[in-house]
């Protein structure tokens, strides 16, 4: 193999490495957007439900006395 040669596979190699940090990069940035899609779709929390419960359980309390 001759000098040009070989700067030529130096040069194409870090050109690959470039492009692979770039590429993790950018998956990187789509996991994230993904995750946030998914915590704006998910719905709010709902309060446990109170129909078994006996009566004035989970009322609001006046506490102005």
């Amino acid at each position: 193999m001759d000098t040009s040669a070989l700067i030529g596979a130096l040069v194409a190699s870090q050109a690959g490495a470039l492009q692979q940090q770039i590429a993790t990069s950018v998956l990187k940035q789509n996991i994230d957007s993904g995750k946030a899609v998914l915590q704006l779709l998910q719905p709010a929390p709902q309060p446990p439900p109170t129909a078994n419960l006996a009566p004035g359980v989970g009322a609001n309390l006046d506490i102005s006395a």
